[in-house]
């Protein structure tokens, strides 16, 4: 079981700002988003923008192999907007 946070606009995709979901302990990190996006459809719009993070670091959407451990935050962060 791993925290997923969502921040923003994933937030309101969402409508929650956290869940726990359960999730194979080894996994691809594009697996991994493609089993947040398959609980929330409406994050594919913002799949090219979002951040993605494993225990506060920063992780590309690929065939990259996550161990994760139980409790492990992973947070969705879309792009901040300023100026």
């Amino acid at each position: 079981m791993v925290e997923v946070l969502y921040f923003a606009k994933s937030a309101e995709i969402t409508g929650v700002r956290s869940e726990t979901i359960s999730v194979p302990q080894e996994i691809k990190a594009l697996q991994l988003w493609k089993e947040i996006e398959t609980r929330h459809p409406g994050l594919a719009d913002v799949r090219n923008q979002i951040i993605f993070a494993v225990r506060q670091e920063y992780v590309e959407l690929g065939d990259q192999l996550l161990v994760l451990q139980p409790g492990d935050e992973i947070a969705v962060i879309p792009p901040i907007s300023g100026g």
